[in-house]
This record gives C-alpha cells, structure tokens and sequence, in this order.
C-alpha cells in the first residue's frame, strides 16, 4: 500500500512540472476552516495573534486574537489541502469522505481549550455529556491535528488522553509528550527537543566548543529546552557559562539586555537559542543594538522565521547555525492556495452584501474573506515550505490509521462509518502502528508516540538584503557535516569558544572555579600519565612500567648494551687487538729466546705464566661486550681480577727474590734455588688461592642478572644492562687485593740497590708496579661518578692500560735488551738475580 502513495505523489510531481492543475482542484470548496465528511478531523492552529493584555483579563472570554498570523493561516490551509488531496485519492479511503473543522489557538491556553470542548461533544451536537463510562462515546471529531507548541498541547493533551483520542501534533516538541502515562494518546510528526537538544551539543562538540550560554524563552518550550541542553552538554563535557530566561508576557526588552551583558561579561562565543519566533526576534533587535557577534544555534522555533531575517542589520550579528525538522516540500501546495485563493476573490466579488458577523469560533479569521490570488504568497515562505510537511504528515498519518481501521483496500473498505461505530480510541491503536512512505520520507512512531525523523543543520547565507538557507549537514542518529561552512569572520575561521585553552597531550586539567571547563593544564611528570582527555589529575604507571613527562602512557623499559657494532664496542676491540697483538708479540719473543740468562732471571716458566694470564685478561674483556646474561655476568668480575692476579703475583715472587738478595746477600746462594723455583710458586699459588676465595665470595654474595633486573625499581624508560657489581665490598677486596700486589712489588723493589755493570730489573718492577698502582687508584673516583655504560667503558679501558703498563714498565725494557742488545743476554750481566751474587762487588764495599 506504501508503494501505490509513493507512486500517487509522483504523479501529482509531474503533473505540477507540466504545470497543470490537477482535475480535483476545480472542485475544492472556498470554506477555509470546515468541510463536511463522514469522518471529521479537529484542526488547532495560531491563526491570529493576539491582541489583548493578559494581564488585563477579568472575564473568561476577555481575550482578544484579532491580528492574522500568516503562518497560523498557511498551516491551517496546509490541512485543508491534505483533507481535500485524501478525498481526490480513492484508495486511500474509498466511499469514505474525510471533514475536518478548524479554529484558531491563538497560541493561547486560555483559547485552545473551548475549540478541544467543541471536539469532544456528543456527534453533531454541542452538548459534552458527563458518563460514568466513555468508551462507546462518540465524539464530535476523530482526531486532532495539532496545536501549535507545547505550552497549548500541554492543556489539552491529558483532557484528550481521557477520551484516547488521538492527538497529532506538527509543533509541539516538548519531550513530556514522551511519557505515555500522562499523554497516552499524543503523537507527533516533528522530533522532541531532547533529540534537538542532543544535536546541538554533538554540534557543539563537533567544533570544540565547550563554553557556551543558553537562552530561551519563559514558557514550556524554552525551560526545557534549556534544562536538557544544560543537562546533556554536563554530560558530554561542555560548561553553560550562563542561562537565562527571555519574558514571553510583557516588555522583554530589559530583561533582554541584562542577558546580553551576562554573555558579554562570560566571554562565550556561542549562545544556543531556545526560543519562541516572538522572543527570538526581541532578542536579536537588542542584539543588532549592541553591534553584538557570535555564533548563533538556532532552534527549529526560529531557525527559519521570516520576521527575524527580515530585522534591520540582521547580518551584522555573525554566523547562524539553525536546526530546521527534516522535513520534504509539499510540492502542490503553492497551486492548489493560488486556485483556492482565486476562487474565494472571484465569490467575495459575486456578494453584494457583506456576511453577518459570527462568533470567533465559528469563524476563526474574519478577515480572510478579503484574501485574493495576491495573498496566496503566504505558503511561499522560507517557514511554511519547511513546515507544511509537519501538517501535511499528520493528517496523512491520521488517513492511513483509519484505512486500517475501517480495513480498507485500494477499492473498498469493509467498514463504513454511517454503517459502524469507529471510536477515537479504536484509530489511536491503528495510528501508533503506522508505517508509511510519504513523498520519500519514512513515517513511523516509536512506542513514545516521536517520529522516525531528524533534523537538516541549515546555515544562514546573507546576501545583499535577503537571508538565504544552505543545507550543510543533518541529523539523525548523529551529526553529520557534509559541506564547509562560511565563518562570518576573519578570513572565515572556525570561532573559538573556550574557558580555556585546551590541553596538549601528557597534560590533566586542574579545575579553576566552579566550572569544570576552566582549568589550567598541568604536565604528568615521570612516572605518570595522562589515562583519558578530560582527567584532573595524572595516573601513576603500574608496577615494572615507567614513562617520561607529558606522556599518555606508560611502557616496560627497554635495556641496552654494548652492542658487537656499535663505536664504543668496535673502538674497545681494537684497543684490545692492539694489546693482545704487543702481548703475544712479547711472547712469542720470550720463548723464542726461552733459557737465555734473560728469561731465566725474569722468572723462565713462570714469566710466561704470567704473559699467558696477561693475554687472557686482555681475552675475557669481550665479557664486556654483547648482551649479558646469568652466566657471563658470573665470569666477568672473577676473570678480570684472577688473571692481573696471576701476572701481579709472579713479578711479587720476583720481587721477593730482589729484596732477598739485596738485603740479605750472605744467604742468598744457598737457598737461591728454593727461592726461585718452590717459593716463587708457592708465591703465585698463595696470591692466586686468596684471590680465588675473594672471586668465590663474590660469586656467592652477588645476585643472578635475572635477579637484578627483577628487583630493579623501574623509574627509566631506557636502560643500559651491565652486570650487577654486587656486594661492593667483595668487588672492592678483589680489586684491592691486585692493588696490593703491586703495591707490595713496589715497595719491594723501589729501594732496591742497584747493581753494578747488571741489569736492574728492580727499577722494571718498580715501574710497572707503581704505574699499575696509579692507574687504579686514578679509576676508583672516576668510576664511582660514572653511568652504567660509561662504568664498564671504563673498567675496558683502565684493564687495558693496566696491562699496557706492565707490557711496557715490566717487559718493554727486556724487549728492548733481546731486540738491540742482544750480546747482553749473559750470565753475567743476570749474575745478581742468577746466583744470588750481591748487587755491590766487595772491593767496592771494601772501599766504602
């Protein structure tokens, strides 16, 4: 059935673009506000305005609507169109002829209430009977279309829900009409301004809009209206900066102008307007005063209204954003009022004698007899083109309820009311479940009697003298802004309307005031983090995380090394190649002349001893490179300290043996031997088992690697891994016992008597022990106030020159002495360290 009213409009749309009429408009009646049927339809619209004070008022009936409304009148002829288009159309409501009567609500309470009694009295009877039980009550009309807002729905709506007559109203927004136990029979064809309400704070929030004022008007509709944009824009994150309230009832003006200096006074850039036409354009007169701008969101009462675009200086006020009920022209209505309009000037020509006066009920607008084909401009408007659709909607929903009721087909229905009773309450269960299609657009209502339509997002264009609409978005579900908009400002740039400014990622907000939009932007520091856009203050970041300041999160730490290819690691390789290359080099001079008087006074097996534990000193140093684990971390510490120790515990023995023959020289060459060969062992032995026992301590004492890092207070983001130096006590004891060594060595051999026309090797030890010495203790102060990485660079470094020293101080001068001066390679030039012979010949003792 949808399908043949889509295609029935589609007909009427070619036959206007052919511009002809069609064949019914010859027959339509000249009646404006009533027309006989065999079901009648009760119209409420603000055909006039009014005219009297209420204030003034002392009697019930001392209210005076004498002014027309132009736009009261175009919707009340919008219905009598829709009436008379049903009737042309047979399958509708075949055999079945549609009425309606009209009045006028004047936009009053006091006005609307004596034409809904005239809509509940008893059939064609002006009479209201009081009955114990109404639901086989026939009443004077089947339904009612309208009125025109909510403040007039609201007094009649639960008087019509006591009889459950349907009540479809095309103006009426307030979302109170939601609630089905206090209006269980009202509908409407235009969405509640909760919905509204909602579109403007996602438009709000669409544009970063987050303080903003609220106007509206002092009646039903802009109370709650402002109450739910309050409400909702709370809980989306956007402050009212200010609301106020314009009087309906008397002089508007100051209360008006206090608003303004409020708006002023708070800074907004965006004032959202809830108000009534009437209201809007007081406001907007004060506004256009004041040379005020800002942006300007409209609501659908005065998105569109031809009084306010026609105010003087009405764009100089900045930009309009208007929502307008997403609605479809009406496109045969412009002819079928021209047609109307001409008949009714070719009748009022045919009288002679003027009409006797009738009561204001009876004949809601007595001016309009004098309409001609010159007045039928009034449907033309930019307001009634937009709303017509709400009229035209209404009584087709109506229409279609009674199809369904009467269980009518595309030819004959199976009721008929002249035959069977049809009761309002009996439609009101056929409308709340219509679904239609009407001129492409959808109709249904939800269980709260509210439309399936959203709104179009209009923006006014001013253009010379005249205002003129773009579409530029919609809303249905959610805002959608489809074209760019011209910004009435500099260089059209998108206004800004903030308490203040927002805050930069890793910032919270530390509420100023009261107002929950203003604040000051304070940076997370380390360790916390911002979680969410609106927090007050910073998270702190979970266990075993961290992060740096102005962060949005927090991250596990990352952990580097000194990795095989990077400069550090490359430039330590090669300093070590270079000193392992003198050390093997020293070596392999060494046991090239093995036996020599050279080499045997140096230590013979036990000088290699200690050329093979410097080279593999030099060797375990790559513990330092690569990423390190339980294992290597084990190793590092105890090799760098055992393998010195071996060196430093071979040029002791020798020292020994130095301080043996210089200072006892009587009983050298007796135990020389022992002395050389078991003492110098036992020696090394010795040194090397304290130093194992002080390596195995530190073994033990010292945690795994897995171990560290997992009781490592995680406050970095990047770390470098070394190996933990853990206890620092056995660290210490194992680095000082090689100082020791040589310090002892040193001392051993700097007062050493030098002998006459023989090698000193006292002074070789003296110097490589005391370099030795220097350069370790030169590294304890630099590296306690190092980094972890720089700590190991260093510890490379000082073994390397440690070892270079004892290269060069120990063994650089034998080198020297094997290369150059090979012919000294003798017994008796080793004869002191070889025999145990004294340093001093005994004539020269003699001598002295």
């Amino acid at each position: 059935m949808a399908k043949q009213w889509t295609l029935l409009t589609l007909c009427f749309l070619l036959i206007a673009a052919h511009g002809e009429n069609p064949v019914w408009f010859k027959n339509i009646s000249t009646n404006l506000f009533r027309s006989p049927g065999d079901i009648l339809l009760g119209g409420l619209f603000p055909i006039n305005q009014l005219t009297s004070n209420l204030s003034d008022q002392v009697e019930p009936d001392d209210i005076r609507c004498d002014k027309v409304d132009q736009y009261g009148l175009a919707m009340a002829l919008v219905m009598k169109y829709t009436i008379d288009e049903i009737n042309a159309t047979p399958d509708l409501l075949p055999d079945i002829t549609l009425g309606f009567e009209s009045y006028d609500c004047c936009s009053q309470p006091s006005v609307v209430l004596k034409p809904t009694l005239r809509f509940l009295t008893t059939g064609s009877s002006d009479e209201l009977e009081v009955m114990c039980n109404y639901t086989e009550y026939m009443t004077h009309v089947t339904a009612v279309i309208g009125p025109c807002n909510s403040e007039t729905a609201t007094v009649i709506g639960k008087l019509l829900g006591f009889f459950l007559m349907p009540q479809v109203s095309y103006r009426a927004t307030s979302d109170d009409f939601s609630d089905k136990l206090q209006y269980p029979s009202f509908l409407r064809t235009v969405p509640s301004d909760k919905l509204q309400a909602i579109a403007m704070v996602q438009l709000l929030k669409a544009f970063g809009w987050n303080w903003v004022a609220v106007v509206g008007s002092d009646e039903e509709y802009g109370k709650q209206g402002n109450q739910q944009l309050s409400n909702i824009a709370s809980d989306w994150g956007i402050c009212v900066a200010y609301e106020g309230l314009i009087p309906v009832f008397g002089n508007p003006v100051p209360a008006i102008r206090e608003i303004l200096e409020r708006i002023n006074e708070t800074q907004v850039g965006v004032v959202v307007l809830f108000s009534l036409s009437q209201t809007a354009a007081a406001f907007f007169t004060e506004v256009i005063r004041i040379n005020m701008t800002a942006v300007w969101v409209a609501s659908t009462a005065w998105a569109v209204n031809s009084d306010i675009i026609a105010l003087p200086g009405i764009k100089k006020i900045g930009t309009v954003l208007a929502f307008a009920d997403m609605t479809k022209p009406v496109s045969l209505l412009s002819p079928y009022v021209h047609e109307l309009f001409a008949k009714l000037e070719k009748e009022n020509q045919d009288i002679s004698q003027p009409t006797p006066s009738s009561s204001p009920l009876d004949n809601p607008c007595s001016e309009c007899s004098n309409l001609s084909s010159a007045n039928a401009s009034i449907v033309d408007t930019e307001l009634v083109q937009r709303t017509a659709f709400s009229v035209y909607s209404a009584v087709y929903t109506v229409a279609y309820a009674l199809h369904n009721t009467f269980d009518c087909s595309s030819t004959k229905c199976s009721k008929h009311p002249k035959y069977n009773k049809i009761y309002p309450w009996q439609v009101l269960k056929k409308l709340q479940k219509v679904s239609l299609n009407l001129n492409g657009t959808h109709i249904e209502f939800d269980d709260k009697g509210n439309p399936s339509i959203g709104y179009d997002l209009l923006v006014w264009l001013f253009q010379n003298n005249t205002v003129k609409f773009r579409h530029i978005g919609d809303f249905i579900q959610n805002i959608t802004i489809y074209e760019r908009i011209p910004w009435h400002t500099v260089n059209s740039v998108v206004p800004k309307s903030t308490c203040s400014s927002i805050c930069q990622a890793g910032e919270v907000r530390i509420v100023k005031g009261f107002q929950s939009c203003c604040f000051d932007c304070i940076e997370c520091k380390e360790g916390t983090y911002q979680n969410n856009t609106d927090d007050i203050q910073c998270t702190i970041c979970p266990s075993g995380h961290w992060s740096t300041s102005r962060s949005t999160n927090c991250s596990l730490p990352t952990y580097t090394y000194l990795a095989w290819d990077c400069f550090e690691s490359i430039g330590l390789i090669i300093a070590a190649a270079l000193v392992l290359a003198c050390q093997v080099g020293v070596g392999f001079l060494f046991f090239k002349h093995r036996g020599t008087p050279l080499v045997s006074a140096t230590g013979g097996p036990l000088c290699g001893l200690s050329l093979v534990s410097l080279i593999g000193g030099c060797i375990s140093l790559v513990l330092f490179l690569g990423q390190p684990n339980d294992i290597v971390c084990r190793l590092q510490q105890p090799l760098n300290a055992i393998f010195p120790t071996v060196t430093l515990a071979s040029i002791l023995a020798i020292s020994l043996q130095i301080v043996c023959v210089t200072e006892f020289p009587e009983r050298v060459p007796a135990n020389l031997e022992n002395l050389r060969e078991p003492g110098s062992w036992l020696v090394v032995l010795a040194c090397c088992g304290l130093q194992m026992g002080l390596c195995g301590w530190f073994m033990q004492e010292g945690p795994l690697l897995t171990q560290y890092v997992a009781k490592l207070e995680v406050d970095f983001l990047e770390r470098f891994l070394s190996c933990p130096v853990e206890p620092v006590l056995n660290f210490s004891l194992m680095l000082g016992f090689n100082g020791l060594l040589s310090l002892v060595s040193f001392m051993c051999t700097f007062m050493a008597i030098k002998p006459v026309k023989q090698y000193n090797l006292a002074r070789d030890i003296t110097i490589s022990s005391l370099a030795y010495c220097v350069i370790w203790v030169i590294f304890i102060p630099i590296y306690a106030g190092l980094s972890d990485k720089n700590k190991s660079i260093a510890q490379v470094v000082v073994t390397l020159i440690s070892n270079m020293a004892i290269v060069g101080g120990y063994y650089g001068p034998k080198c020297y002495l094997l290369v150059k001066h090979p012919d000294l390679n003798t017994a008796e030039y080793f004869r002191t360290f070889l025999e145990g012979a004294p340093p001093i010949p005994p004539e020269e003792n003699q001598d002295k």
